[in-house]
Formats: C-alpha cells, sequence, structure tokens
C-alpha cells in the first residue's frame, strides 16, 4: 500500500525526531541534509510543512506535515443547522467558495430528495464555472510566479478582479460569498448581471490566448515543468487524484460527464487529457479548462430559462420577507426553520461534485433532525497531496517548488 497522508504521523515524528539530531550536530546526517520547507513558505501556497532529505541537491524523501489549518469543520457541522454550515463551505477552497456552496447544498438535497427548479440549476451552473475560471487562474498564476514569471501573475488578478465584480453584483460579497441555501439561492440574478457576464467571457476569449502565449512557449517556464513530477496514470488512480491532476496524467474522469449534475448534460464541452503527466501537462488541462468554462458559460447564459430559483417546498425553505412581517404562520413558520433547521430524514448519502481542484464530496449520515449526526468531507485538495512522499523524491530542490505548483492545492480545504 502507499503511503499516504492518512499514515504519516510516525513518519512525521521519525523525521522530525531526525531533523533535531541533525540541529543538534552540525546540519548533518551521514551525507543527507534535512530541510523544512514550510509551513511559513510562499511555495507551499499555505501552512503546508514538508521535511525533505536531501542528497546534496537532490530529495531522497519527502514527508508532508498537515493540520496547522484544522479548524473540525467535520465536527462543527453536528452541532449547525444545514443551513448554518453553507459559511463553513466558503472557507474550504476559498478560491472558488460559490462551488463549495453548490456542492454542499447539492449533498442535503440529495439526502432531502429535492430538486430545485431548471432556472436555479443554471444559476448555480454559472456559479460554479465562475468559481473555476477565477480559482485555476490563480493555480496557474502562483506556477508561473514560482517558476519566475511575474507578469502572468499581474495579468489574472486583473481578470480575476472582474469576475470578483460579478459575483459581487450577484452575491454582494466578493470572497466569502454564502450564496447558495439548501433548497435554492438567496436571491435571483440582478438586473444587468447576464449583459456584464456575457461581456466577460466574451473578452475573457482573447486573455486566454495572450495567457497561452506568454507562457506555453516560453523556453524557462518549459524547461522548469516538462518532465518534472511525472505521476502516471497507475499512480493517479492508486492515490485517489482527482481533477486537472488525475486527467493531466491521461486519465478521461470528470464528474460533470461522467455523473452529471445540475444541468451539465445539456451543455456541450470537453475534457482536456494530458500525456506525460508532468508539471506542463497539469498547467495545460487548466488552460483548456479555462476554455471549456466560457463555452458552458456562453451556453447557460444564453439559455436561462424563466421560472422559480428555488424548491416549492413551504416547508423546506425561508418564506419571503414580505409574508413573514405581514403573516402569523409565516412567521412561526421561519421562526422554525431558523431555531431548528430543515427537518432531515433519517439515512446517508454521498455527493461529490467536480470543483476545481477535483471531487469535492460530502458524506451526510443523518439521524432525523435539523442537524447531521455526522459528516464527512472529502476535500481533493487533501486526497492529491498524498502522493508527496512517493512523487518529490529523486527531484531536484528547485524542482519541488514547481511541482507544488502544479498540484494547485488549497490548505483551508485540506486541513479543514
Amino acid at each position: 500500500m502507499p503511503e499516504t497522508l492518512l499514515e504519516t504521523p510516525d513518519s512525521v515524528m521519525r523525521a522530525a525526531q531526525q531533523f533535531e539530531q541533525v540541529q543538534a550536530g552540525n546540519g548533518k546526517m551521514g551525507d543527507k541534509l534535512m530541510l523544512n520547507l514550510g509551513p511559513s513558505h510562499p511555495s507551499t501556497h499555505g501552512v503546508l510543512r514538508v521535511l525533505l532529505e536531501l542528497d546534496g541537491e537532490i530529495v531522497t524523501r519527502a514527508v508532508p506535515d498537515i493540520g496547522y489549518l484544522h479548524r473540525g469543520d467535520e465536527k462543527i457541522a453536528e452541532n449547525m443547522t444545514y443551513n448554518q454550515f453553507v459559511p463553513y463551505t466558503d472557507r474550504l477552497d476559498y478560491l472558488a467558495p460559490l462551488a463549495s456552496n453548490v456542492a454542499y447544498a447539492l449533498a442535503v438535497e440529495k439526502l432531502m430528495g429535492w430538486t430545485i427548479p431548471p432556472r436555479g440549476q443554471v444559476i448555480r451552473v454559472i456559479c460554479c464555472e465562475l468559481a473555476r475560471i477565477s480559482a485555476h487562474l490563480l493555480g496557474m498564476g502562483a506556477l508561473a510566479m514560482d517558476c519566475g514569471a511575474m507578469t502572468v501573475f499581474l495579468y489574472i488578478f486583473t481578470e480575476r478582479e472582474k469576475i470578483y465584480n460579478l459575483i459581487e453584483l450577484l452575491t454582494g460579497a466578493r470572497f466569502t460569498t454564502s450564496y447558495t441555501r439548501i433548497g435554492g439561492q438567496i436571491r435571483d440574478l440582478p438586473p444587468g448581471f447576464i449583459d456584464q457576464a456575457k461581456a466577460f467571457v466574451e473578452q475573457f476569449k482573447g486573455k486566454i490566448d495572450e495567457l497561452d502565449q506568454l507562457l506555453s512557449r516560453n523556453k524557462i517556464f518549459v524547461d522548469r515543468n516538462k518532465g518534472i513530477g511525472i505521476i502516471s496514470k497507475e499512480d493517479a488512480i492508486d492515490f485517489g487524484l482527482t481533477g486537472p491532476n488525475l486527467r493531466g496524467s491521461g486519465v478521461y474522469y470528470d464528474i460533470r460527464k461522467d455523473r452529471p449534475y445540475l444541468t451539465y448534460s445539456e451543455y456541450g464541452f470537453s475534457v482536456p487529457v494530458g500525456s506525460v503527466g508532468d508539471c506542463y501537462d497539469r498547467y495545460l488541462c487548466r488552460l483548456e479548462e479555462l476554455r471549456q468554462s466560457t463555452r458552458i458559460l456562453e451556453q447557460a447564459l444564453s439559455h436561462i430559462p424563466t421560472g422559480p430559483i428555488n424548491i416549492g417546498d413551504g416547508k423546506g425553505f425561508l418564506p419571503r420577507k414580505d409574508k413573514v412581517l405581514t403573516k402569523m404562520e409565516e412567521l412561526i413558520h421561519q421562526f422554525i426553520l431558523v431555531t431548528e433547521g430543515i427537518q432531515a430524514p433519517v439515512g446517508e448519502v454521498y455527493f461529490g461534485a467536480e470543483n476545481p481542484k477535483g471531487e469535492l464530496g460530502f458524506y451526510i449520515n443523518s439521524k432525523g433532525g435539523g442537524v447531521p449526526y455526522r459528516m464527512k468531507i472529502r476535500s481533493p485538495s487533501f486526497v492529491n497531496l498524498s502522493i508527496l512522499s512517493k512523487l518529490l523524491p529523486g527531484h531536484m530542490m528547485a524542482d519541488v517548488v514547481a511541482i507544488l505548483g502544479s498540484l494547485d492545492f488549497v490548505m483551508g480545504e485540506c486541513d479543514r
């Protein structure tokens, strides 16, 4: 069995003891050097610590140490009503909070047996693809900056600012949106949103081509990434990788295609797949996914159905404010929903969504009532990082930075 992050505490302890022994000596252990990468280092993209054993410039052993950002989200969920937990999903992959909101809401709605109206589903698709573009842009920009390309990082922040303006128009917030509710959204599309979103998508096509020209044939960037951090198709499957990291290794798997949800089955888009499985392939997959997300957004924005955005179950969704202020029955209904939450049936469900980092899944075990008995979050960043112990050895120290950047992880999601 491959050593995964779930099996590393003893390894971390042993490596830490060796590291202390090295510090007590002359910084050497035989002909090996122990190096502490992180948890406060720009290239680890968060509070990730990797204990590296080096033979000169070559990594001979790598032990990832996680948990510095652990907040106990899964335990917190057991003490909150289903809707109260929505803001906590913003703090998972905080580069794509809208997509995390949707994935969680779909899991609870699966437990409830609810399907939101078509208009609400299309709005969720728009949210998810805007979040995917924003997250991939930052992932590519950070990888480029880690390899010395500063211009791309500034370019992508210009485009992400335009997405944040759209998100602010839609939700009232820019970063932690909490836009989704169990059974729908907090509000419908505001006036002017569709036109502004279409304008963004149209101009963004040219920006993708600019990013392509800046990086894809840049000799320094190509040399830093091509042939580096190769993950074979078999290893990617064995370690449970998902998202662009899995597809970059040549595995055709995208939940939007293999297990369609919302209205994804109605849209025409392609799933980019790599051939080598190196850092460069993972970069190319994300670059092409930007183009495919614009295709989905064009189709979704052009065919938004009319009608309600929330479920019609009067006992499962908060009543309109004007009714709460004028009718005693609606006031009582709101009070019960806010204090006790929606009354979920007994059962257990799992729902996985194709998020920017991979498959974000929620397992919910319910014994009835307004709170889950148990919740487990399958965070793609956590699973994707499990391959570091096998992937890093054999590479040069400078390559570690490019490999970490190509995996594109978020520690808030990893540690939960």
